[in-house]
């Protein structure tokens, strides 16, 4: 190393010296409120990546660029209106990074303790900009990996009760009141025997966040009648073997399902909030919400088909295909699965034709989509109607549509999102090819290589599908959450008589 203190280098070093020179100043710059050591820190990063790093060496220096990322977030945001702001680049960053971190193939073989922290503050930001849903699944990852990492216990616990605030069934939100209290608690005591695995001195602030809880909510009255198990699976083996699955993959489009992997949840009874419409206009949002529900209810279906299909299907036999001998399979289930795929990443843009309709954004109906429904035109700047809203579960939404992909638009928080776009455009233009274990032919200078396919492993292509319905299941939760803050925010302006008028519930026998 050599240089002035405030203008290191990285010659001569090792990669592991490099990223403790890394590590002591992004401490340092937090610790100094110094942006232009921030600034060197992030140079320096750029220069050590060029070398040949060892996986876990990558992950370590996408968190350290993330705690970079949140030092200059801090700075610029410490004006509170400021929090406001539906774009903020910093929390991009973070994201963005502490994701490949925690996605990438070094993940496993960082400490247990470096582990938590990426999840958690991976956590941490997906609540900040309103994705709640996929915050708690963080938080629940860092759990995973250390029950006692309280400061992901704690997070959970207060990230809870933001999730709770905007819930339109007062029975869900009691329930969400008596998780976040028991994290909290739990939390607080953990923290007395762990004092290393965060910061102690927020313990006053964990404690009275719960001791708030319970002075608002009669928390024994919502645990006595809080009943997990008991509820029905159905009535066949299989029908309950698949709905478990759902409550493991948390799958349901229910808030309960979130807290809770038991019965309770094993149903799809998320729908819109009450809403009110001018004298003889019909309940147009509820006839698209039905669509979009069922959607995912049937691809969800299709996918669990998929993948635990044992024998090869009767539709198959006699179907006369050739071996290409580059190790490809075939076969329904493989449909089911790509059938699944195709029809959860189709939900977006339909999301985006709602909002279009409820919001009143008047986009012409061929040029609405999930990726730049948000925009005053594509690449232009974010449309008033959704800088002003203050709608935390909207701004959930536009944070969820940067994990996809679309030309022309910048922005992406998901390392993936290239590839997912790509996949998609496979399926639906070209064509993919599916092996049950990708094989060195699959390599672009075998000769059995096929240029026009999109190659992927069955296991990848089932992960992918399965992480693209939980997507499009938050996706739907932020958007009945966005129509109940709106709603809300409408009765507030209006001040006419309202006529209830209930709906009434379609058998399910109908749903043939």
């Amino acid at each position: 190393m050599s240089g002035r203190s405030d203008k290191l280098n990285l010659d001569g070093l090792s990669n592991t010296e490099a990223l403790n020179i890394i590590a002591m100043l992004v401490d340092q710059a937090s610790d100094t409120d110094n942006v232009s050591l921030i600034d060197h820190m992030v140079e320096l990063a750029d220069q050590l990546e060029t070398r040949e790093l060892q996986d876990d060496q990558l992950a370590l220096l996408d968190y350290f660029r993330a705690n970079a990322w949140a030092c200059r977030y801090q700075r610029r945001y410490c004006d509170r209106e400021r929090l406001w702001d539906f774009d903020q680049p910093e929390i991009q960053q973070q994201i963005f990074h502490l994701r490949r971190a925690a996605h990438g193939p070094g993940f496993e073989a960082l400490d247990q303790l470096r582990k938590c922290q990426i999840l958690t503050n991976l956590g941490n930001q997906f609540d900040a900009v309103g994705r709640f849903v996929e915050a708690r699944a963080s938080w629940n990852a860092a759990l995973e990996v250390d029950p006692q990492f309280w400061m992901a216990m704690a997070n959970r616990g207060q990230g809870l009760m933001y999730y709770a605030s905007r819930l339109y069934d007062p029975g869900h939100e009691g329930v969400f009141a008596l998780h976040a209290h028991r994290d909290l608690a739990s939390a607080v005591d953990l923290i007395s025997t762990h004092p290393h695995l965060g910061d102690p001195g927020l313990r006053d602030l964990f404690a009275q966040t719960a001791e708030q809880i319970g002075q608002y909510y009669d928390l024994g009255a919502i645990g006595h009648s809080y009943r997990l198990d008991g509820w029905s699976l159905g009535d066949c083996a299989a029908e309950q073997a698949y709905r478990r699955w759902c409550l493991n993959h948390t799958l349901f489009l229910n808030p309960l399902n979130d807290v809770a992997q038991a019965s309770i949840a094993s149903s799809d009874i998320l729908t819109l909030p009450n809403f009110t419409l001018p004298t003889g206009e019909p309940p147009i949002v509820t006839g698209m919400f039905n669509e979009l529900k069922q959607m995912l209810a049937s691809a969800r279906w299709m996918l669990w088909e998929g993948t635990h299909a044992v024998d090869a299907h009767y539709s198959d036999q006699g179907v006369l295909l050739y071996d290409t001998l580059d190790y490809s399979s075939f076969g329904l289930s493989i449909e089911k699965v790509k059938m699944a795929f195709r029809l959860s990443y189709s939900i977006f843009d339909k999301i985006a034709y709602f909002l279009n309709f409820y919001l009143e954004l008047g986009i012409p109906a061929q040029q609405v989509s999930f990726r730049t429904i948000w925009f005053e035109k594509k690449g232009g700047a974010l449309r008033e109607t959704v800088v002003k809203s203050e709608n935390w579960p909207l701004r959930g939404l536009y944070w969820l549509s940067k994990d996809l992909y679309e030309e022309g638009v910048k922005g992406t928080t998901e390392p993936e999102a290239l590839a997912l776009a790509e996949l998609r455009n496979h399926m639906e233009h070209r064509y993919v090819k599916v092996h049950e274990r990708l094989m060195p032919v699959c390599s672009e200078h075998d000769r059995y290589h096929d240029p026009l396919a999109y190659y992927i492993s069955r296991s990848d292509l089932e992960q992918k599908t399965l992480r693209l319905m939980q997507l499009v299941r938050s996706a739907l939760i932020y958007l009945s959450l966005t129509m109940h803050h709106e709603e809300r925010r409408r009765a507030e302006d209006k001040e006419e008589l309202v006529v209830p008028m209930p709906l009434v519930v379609l058998p399910d026998d109908f749903k043939r």
